[in-house]
């Protein structure tokens, strides 16, 4: 399992600095989904599977339909739709494509030879635990998290609208 650690370590710093470096919003976001369910590949690796279903489903799932929705209030505009079809070039595809199947081959091998047992050392994360953490000393910092993303989303909206001409 060490070397699925790594593997996954190391996709996700991948998909990460393409995430900085990529100019357009909507590649950002594939490569931000690579990287979630790589963190997510992470925290099953040593041993909390909880931690990373919740990783895929709040953050590969809704954040990231959160953000996509922030882009689409954006309304960039007909030149970025054109520019955005010439960009959907298959060698564009290569490099997500390459890494997300890293990531299925790396999931079947370890559910189908090495299953899911916890690394010697580390014990299991129960959903009731991560319940305790995230409501008990850490509840004003999930609070402030889910203001801040409205407050974003919020942001988005207003720079993003048209005002029609009077």
């Amino acid at each position: 399992m060490e070397f699925a650690f790594y593997t996954f370590g190391l996709i996700a710093i991948i998909s990460t600095v393409r995430i900085i470096t990529n100019a357009n919003p909507v590649h950002a976001l594939l490569q931000l989904v690579v990287s979630l369910i790589a963190v997510a590949m992470i925290f099953f690796t040593i041993g909390a599977p909880f931690a990373g279903a919740l990783e895929i489903v709040v953050y590969a799932g809704a954040i990231v339909v959160l953000f996509m929705f922030s882009i689409m209030m954006l309304n960039l505009g007909e030149e970025v739709v054109e520019q955005e079809r010439q960009w959907m070039r298959l060698e564009l595809w290569v490099i997500p494509v390459l890494l997300a199947e890293i990531l299925l081959a790396q999931l079947i091998y370890a559910l189908w030879f090495g299953g899911v047992d916890a690394p010697i050392g580390l014990n299991w994360i129960s959903s009731k635990q991560v319940g305790i953490s995230l409501y008990g000393p850490y509840l004003l910092l999930v609070e402030l998290a889910s203001v801040l993303l409205l407050a974003a989303l919020i942001a988005a909206y207003h720079l993003g609208r048209v005002d029609e001409k009077e």
